[in-house]
């Protein structure tokens, strides 16, 4: 085994001289002739057809293949999709925004021949006043656009943007909107209330056409179809609006050329976007088809036999000139040097081996598949992550950095490297905690983030998780410049999610030690999933004792993490904002539970759940003494309608007025 690592290591150094002596000798260097030759083939023709008659919730298919995003739900009386939904008990639906997507992306651009796709849709709409307006606000709401975009989870602002971008979205944010306005917005160049606009990659239209032109009042309550043909290889681009009949109306009100190319990668996601401003105005997707038809390059195999081509190739090898004497000369040199060079290098690492540098001893570990975790060394991770670049940080906290990387089969990954102050300070046991790594290792549970690997060179301790597009939960609901706005129902999903997998966790006696909104991430599909673990273990702290302490300690960090996805804010925030905890538990005293709850939601918020989970969540807060309930407990809560017992949530304003007492997060002030 010595003998093929010490020729790996060989070959792999002389590459590099490899390349100088056919450089030297006028020799090609060897190419991928994938990335320099054009596919040659047939041309062909991909076609992708959706079809949706209504929006039924009651169809399976739909939830499938429709993403709903913000505030944007499956009607189940009118069998539509509806931004924002309508409110039975006719409550403010001010300022909301939603999507509605294909969950699968589409085939719109060929990077080849840089032609975009040809498409043809149609669909029907209706736009309804609220029953609560007032006269003043009965002029309707923001509007309805058909969109293009690059992905299936950014949320755009209310108002005037129409849900179809936000302040987070870059210069380069690829984006086409074909917008049915109700609002005339001045500082948008908007000619009337009552206009079709075509948004190219921004929210001020390129072109607008004022509806009336074409006798369409789209604010009138009648369900109006609009028409959209693209010709890709014209670049000429049709749009219809009228009545909901299945005949085009006799003239179009836009007919242009317009390239779209420069606003299109090769697969999107397309469906529509809808927002309300100061007025509200509900905006009913009745149905919808979709046909796009794209060019692609049929590969075939070579018509030259495989027998053919290597007689070629011996021949052209053969008539190669060959090396001059003074290079192979220059090569057996160069060997010589390497070897010896190896063998100093060999020796030196053997009369270093009693220096106490390596954490753990090497083991010689089986062939692992290649979905199994496995050690990494710290050359493969500087690697991935280009030398720990700054640019490639993800995000940091008093554990360590997080950054982004590549590892060698193109995994996306997030590797998370715990600091070297972080882990003195805190006399971590290094051995303990890398069985505990290895432990976590093993388990699998969908709302977990699977662990990829490990580091423990050069006194580095680096743990190797599964990269997840979204992002952590807490850019999902804190701030200005939240990415998105994550609905009353998805934040339901993700308190109980994140519940189960903790609950999952304790069963197998671990324990996570790190749970926060900067822990859960959200996968495509918007699951919440728990990740960043602490895998802290004191020496002087029994395994068994450090986990009954770790588990409790994650039950009372859950019930901060519940505060504040109920609430939209962190448990501190502004120097003047009082504490969250005091302020739930205060709240709860006075019962006025309901005023914790984030406003930016919405009023589709069920207001009775969001205060069952925001008393589960201090539930979660009480002295272990006093009637903490385990993680299984708290499932069980979220589960089902069981009462919360609330002869076991007690006030505790002995310990929220005394603020002085009231200690930081991690140091579990009501344990």
């Amino acid at each position: 085994m010595g003998c093929h690592n010490f020729f790996f290591q060989l070959v792999s150094s002389l590459i590099p001289t490899i390349v100088v002596i056919q450089i030297l000798a006028g020799q090609p260097l060897l190419v991928d002739s994938a990335k320099t030759k054009k596919p040659t083939g047939p041309v062909i023709n991909v076609t992708k057809h959706l079809s949706f008659p209504d929006f039924s919730p009651q169809n399976p298919r739909i939830h499938n293949d429709i993403n709903l995003l913000g505030s944007a739900i499956f009607s189940d009386h009118k069998s539509c999709i509806q931004i924002p939904p309508e409110d039975p008990h006719n409550r403010n639906l001010k300022h909301l925004a939603g999507k509605a997507l294909h969950s699968s992306p589409i085939r719109l651009f060929d990077p080849l021949s840089h032609t975009p796709a040809s498409f043809q849709t149609t669909f029907s709409f209706q736009f309804n006043t609220t029953l609560n307006v007032t006269t003043s606000d009965s002029d309707g709401g923001s509007g309805l656009t058909f969109i293009i975009v690059p992905d299936e989870f950014t949320v755009g602002r209310p108002g005037p943007w129409l849900g179809m971008l936000n302040d987070v979205c870059d210069d380069d944010y690829k984006a086409i909107g074909i917008e049915f306005d109700t609002r005339k917005n001045p500082e948008f160049g908007d000619p009337n209330d009552n206009h079709v606009g075509i948004d190219l990659a921004s929210i001020v239209s390129s072109k607008t056409i004022n509806a009336s032109e074409v006798g369409v009042n789209l604010k009138d309550g009648s369900i109006h179809r609009a028409w959209i043909n693209y010709d890709g290889q014209r670049r000429f681009l049709d749009v219809w609006l009228g009545p909901d009949t299945n005949n085009y109306p006799s003239k179009p009100v836009f007919s242009c050329a317009l390239d779209l190319s420069p606003f299109l990668k090769e697969y999107m996601f397309v469906g529509f976007s809808a927002s309300t401003g100061n007025f509200t105005q509900i905006h009913n997707i009745l149905s919808w088809n979709f046909t796009s038809i794209s060019q692609a390059v049929l590969r075939v195999p070579s018509s030259e036999s495989c027998e053919s081509k290597i007689i070629l190739e011996r021949e052209k090898i053969d008539q190669r000139k060959a090396p001059s004497s003074f290079l192979i000369f220059l090569a057996v040199v160069v060997l010589i040097l390497l070897v010896l060079l190896n063998f100093y290098v060999s020796g030196k690492r053997k009369a270093d081996k009693s220096i106490d540098t390596v954490v753990l001893p090497e083991k010689k570990h089986r062939p692992r598949p290649p979905n199994k975790p496995r050690r990494f060394t710290i050359a493969e991770l500087q690697s991935a992550t280009r030398c720990f670049s700054d640019l490639q940080e993800l995000g940091r906290d008093l554990r360590g950095v997080t950054y982004r990387g590549t590892i060698s089969n193109g995994r996306q990954v997030a590797v998370k490297r715990f600091s070297t102050k972080f882990l003195s300070s805190h006399s971590v046991d290094r051995r303990r905690m890398a069985k505990e790594i290895d432990a976590v290792s093993k388990i699998s549970h969908p709302n977990l983030v699977p662990i990829r690997g490990w580091c423990y060179d050069h006194r580095e301790i680096i743990v190797v998780y599964d990269y997840l597009y979204n992002g952590s939960l807490d850019k999902w609901l804190f701030g200005v410049a939240r990415v998105g706005v994550l609905p009353w129902t998805r934040r339901l999903k993700v308190v109980r999610d994140v519940a189960e997998s903790l609950s999952y966790l304790h069963s197998k006696q671990l324990a996570h030690k790190n749970v926060k909104t900067t822990s859960v991430f959200l996968d495509v599909s918007f699951r919440a999933v728990l990740g960043d673990f602490g895998f802290v273990l004191n020496s002087s702290e029994s395994r068994r004792s450090e986990a009954v302490v770790s588990q409790k300690a994650d039950v009372f960090d859950f019930g901060i993490f519940v505060l504040e996805v109920v609430a939209g804010r962190r448990r501190r925030s502004d120097p003047g904002e009082m504490d969250l905890l005091e302020l739930a538990w205060a709240r709860h005293e006075s019962d006025e539970k309901a005023n914790v709850v984030d406003r930016t939601i919405g009023s589709v918020v069920i207001l009775d759940q969001a205060v069952r989970v925001m008393e589960i969540g201090l539930l979660c807060t009480l002295n272990e003494n006093k009637g903490r309930p385990t993680m299984e407990e708290v499932v069980e809560f979220l589960s089902s309608e069981r009462p919360v017992p609330s002869t076991r949530i007690e006030p505790i304003s002995k310990h929220i007025k005394k603020k002085k007492r009231i200690r930081k997060h991690e140091d579990y002030p009501l344990k």
